[in-house]
């Protein structure tokens, strides 16, 4: 196979005086150009490969600015400007984002759409007084037939400035469009499952509770394949879902230490199609860079922080149900538990306030003219299995003193029916298994917490597409406020992401990354020196394996003078290729360890296609100086109950 020329961009633990080189222009913006004592953030993640220069033996490389925009008082206010495709044809694309912020600042969520379909959820670093700074490079190959027409850009990222909170983000978006050979099938239609405020130039994610998150189409006749993605987080005080206490003892410590946030530590992200359950997601507990302790996130944010991963539901069984000619109901919903208090729960669809959700159907087309039929599907969607237990301690004076409860789920899913298209018939089937188990236990009168809680699931489609993922999580956290108001949180955890794909997935595996021999050049921990490597002639893969481990503690004090953190993490990173014909036959193509110790990397070996780089170690500082959080809640910083 032909070889071509890529550039690697890899996270960036600390750059002093340096400017990354522009080959292409995935570098800095101008006023994004690194000064000394910039802190750079960034997400561990399997390398983006992009190729250099103008031109290769395919075609053209070209790279275009899509935003260049600084989010200030941005509430209501995102960026909106219009695309047009790039003068040359392709049929892969990148994209990168980069983005520099001084000052104070929380966290926020950025969404970025394609006028009502979202395409990129992330969120960002908080900023320190010195100035931080990080790259995030995004395949969009999924979006392929969005990006060869014109388009509305719309980046909603929500950002307040006031005397206190100065934190403005400065950000840089731009896209490199090229050509690769075997180009995998992508979607000729993708439509959104979204609130369609683009035409008001503004965001379209539903906000659930409060909103009808459901849409209606009538589709095209000639569909052969259709999957549905839904991306959903939560937020205020479902920002923390995964140590939410059973809804009957919200109010366990409510005469001491205030009431908790209830609906159970259990959620449910649904689709329906027409009313009926079409497939669903147990969602990860992402971790913003703010969660639990600020000092557990810098500068290595959480697992999926600045990319949230979105799941796919493959909804092919439903064609023959779909393609009469009539329009049809695709809904989001978030679903909790309700108990009675005596240890029986049940499914409700009133989670608490807020989920940000949106989806898309991605339809993959039949011959011109041709039209879908089959039989009716079989729908086998019985509700989930749940076992809850809790128990509660006094002390001598009668006040609640501990709180411990668990709450154990599964569920399985099969849709199934027989369909015809232009290909010719076939049985086709949706099938999902999962298994969920949280343990919880508030002491000291609720100033004590620790959550354990795992989620495994397996999802399966006739298409050849599969998934199989765990995501386990241990929290140990607690808070405490002193006579004069000063705050100390002290924080530990360990999780983990395993997340395997096989087939023909929507969005890319990652593996098309390195279905390609390349003489490649990259900065090694984003230094600014390249590297250069000659990547031995690889297999084709069919699979990719992801498994990512994540250990950190950290303490933070405010006072109403100053506030600081300490923290020290450590994350394990694989992502590993699994060849064409031989299922247990892997290569490692990427892995990564890296350490820091109070905001600074003291360890770096990063592993490409059997070539290792080591980055420096550095000096560990002496605790990060943080914005002052006065006024702020502990309990609202966990995420344990109202301020």
């Amino acid at each position: 196979m032909p070889s071509f020329l890529l550039l690697c961009v890899l996270a960036a633990p600390h750059l002093s005086n340096a400017v990354l080189p522009r080959i292409p222009d995935h570098g800095f913006g101008k006023r994004q150009t690194p000064s000394s004592g910039l802190t750079v953030d960034f997400q561990v993640a399997e390398p983006v490969l992009t190729p250099s220069g103008t031109t290769d033996q395919y075609g053209c490389v070209y790279t275009k600015v899509l935003m260049e925009h600084d989010f200030a008082y941005s509430y209501g206010a995102p960026f909106v400007g219009n695309y047009t495709p790039p003068p040359c044809t392709f049929n892969r694309v990148t994209m990168n984002f980069t983005v520099t912020s001084s000052g104070r600042q929380f966290d926020r969520l950025g969404l970025m759409y394609l006028g009502d379909i979202e395409v990129f959820r992330t969120s960002t670093a908080e900023p320190t007084t010195s100035g931080i700074q990080w790259t995030y490079v995004k395949e969009m190959q999924q979006y392929d037939s969005l990006l060869k027409a014109d388009q509305k850009i719309i980046f909603d990222l929500g950002n307040l400035i006031d005397s206190t909170y100065t934190g403005i983000y400065n950000t840089t978006l731009s896209a490199t469009f090229f050509t690769i050979p075997d180009s995998p099938a992508t979607a000729d239609t993708i439509l959104p499952i979204s609130a369609l405020m683009s035409a008001a130039n503004q965001g379209s994610a539903f906000e659930v509770p409060g909103q009808n998150a459901s849409v209606s189409y009538t589709l095209p006749k000639n569909v052969n394949r259709a999957v549905v993605s839904l991306l959903a987080c939560g937020q205020s005080t479902e920002e923390f879902w995964y140590t939410n206490v059973l809804t009957s003892e919200e109010n366990t410590f409510a005469a001491t230490t205030g009431a908790l946030y209830g609906g159970s530590p259990w959620r449910e992200v649904q689709l329906l199609i027409d009313g009926q359950l079409a497939g669903v997601s147990w969602p990860f507990p992402v971790i913003f860079t703010g969660g639990i302790a600020p000092g557990l996130w810098r500068p290595i944010v959480g697992i999926d922080a600045f990319d949230l991963r979105e799941h796919e539901i493959d909804i092919t069984p439903w064609l023959p149900a779909i393609l009469d000619g009539k329009a049809h109901t695709f809904e989001i919903r978030v679903a909790s538990l309700n108990d009675d208090g005596a240890g029986h729960a049940t499914l409700v669809e009133t989670p608490g306030s807020y989920w940000v959700v949106s989806g898309k159907i991605f339809l993959f087309l039949g011959a011109p003219g041709s039209v879908t039929t089959g039989s009716k599907p079989v729908i086998n969607t019985p509700p989930p299995t749940f076992t809850i237990s809790s128990s509660i301690t006094q002390a001598s004076t009668g006040a609640n003193q501990t709180l411990t409860y668990s709450v154990a789920a599964t569920r399985e899913i099969l849709i199934s029916s027989t369909i015809k298209t232009s290909l010719g018939t076939k049985a086709v089937s949706w099938l999902q298994k999962l298994e969920y188990n949280n343990f919880d236990a508030l002491i000291n009168e609720g100033l004590v917490q620790l959550t354990i809680q795992s989620t495994n699931g397996s999802d399966a489609g006739t298409s050849g597409y599969a998934n199989t993922y765990g995501y386990p999580i241990t929290v140990n956290s607690s808070f405490s406020v002193s006579a004069s108001g000063a705050l100390g949180i002290n924080a530990s955890l360990t999780r983990g992401l395993d997340f395997n794909v096989y087939g023909p997935s929507v969005f890319p595996s990652g593996i098309q990354t390195f279905n390609v021999t390349s003489p490649s050049i990259f900065a090694v921990g984003g230094r600014p020196a390249l590297q250069s490597i000659q990547v031995s002639q690889l297999p084709v893969f069919s699979a990719a394996l992801l498994s990512t481990t994540q250990t950190a503690s950290a303490q933070y004090y405010s006072s109403p003078n100053i506030s600081y953190s300490f923290g020290t993490t450590e994350q394990f990173f694989t992502f590993d290729g699994v060849e064409v014909g031989s299922p247990g036959l892997t290569d490692e193509l990427y892995s990564r360890h890296v350490k820091a110790v109070n905001a600074t990397v003291v360890e770096d070996s990063q592993n490409l296609v059997g070539m290792t780089f080591g980055v420096a170690s550095q000096e560990p500082g002496f605790g990060t100086l943080l914005q002052n959080n006065m006024g702020t809640s502990a309990r609202a910083i966990l995420g344990r109950g109202p301020a």
